[in-house]
């Protein structure tokens, strides 16, 4: 007699389920079909609300629910002034997205070897940088030096009288 009852209650659970995923697909197309990038992002804001509210009811009381908060913060953007800019500039624990500075010019005060023959450059304004490839590079203080932005978040070091670079990280 708990055979039948057992067998009768997993197939409604496993036929509830495949309803239940099929509708979840069905609203991610819907959500994925939406063109505007802030309507799609409420509409799996909500997608995933309402999952959790509907896992926090099915669920049993001893299991843990975890619950998701959904992105209603509003995002307020500083603008950065150009002294800021400059001095954050290749600090990349506090590299923000609305940085627009691709390129800085600075003057060398010190330059340094370290046990593996790599570079460490200071500058005036107090920054030190450090090369990371194995090129050789020729720098004296009191020189006019450029670091831009490359691929992937790292920087390179050039003069304008010269043709080559080195790839740096910032390190103060």
């Amino acid at each position: 007699m708990i055979k039948p009852t057992l067998l009768l209650l997993t197939t409604a659970a496993i036929s509830l389920s495949t309803l239940a995923n099929a509708s979840v697909e069905a609203q991610l197309t819907q959500c994925a079909a939406v063109q505007d990038k802030l309507d799609r992002l409420i509409c799996y804001d909500k997608l995933s609300a309402s999952l959790v509210t509907k896992s926090a009811v099915s669920q049993s009381p001893t299991t843990e629910v975890i619950a998701v908060a959904s992105s209603t913060a509003v995002i307020t953007s500083t603008v950065n002034t150009q002294a800021d800019a400059v001095e954050e500039f290749g600090n990349l624990k506090k590299d923000k997205d609305e940085q627009v500075i691709n390129t800085i010019n600075l003057t060398v005060s010190k330059v340094t070897k370290d046990p593996y023959g790599a570079l460490k450059i200071q500058f005036n304004n107090g920054q030190v940088w450090k090369q990371t490839d194995s090129r050789t590079f020729k720098l004296k203080p009191e020189q006019e030096v450029i670091i831009e932005k490359a691929a992937l978040g790292s920087f390179m070091l050039g003069t304008k009288d010269r043709n080559t670079t080195i790839r740096v990280k910032r390190l103060k």
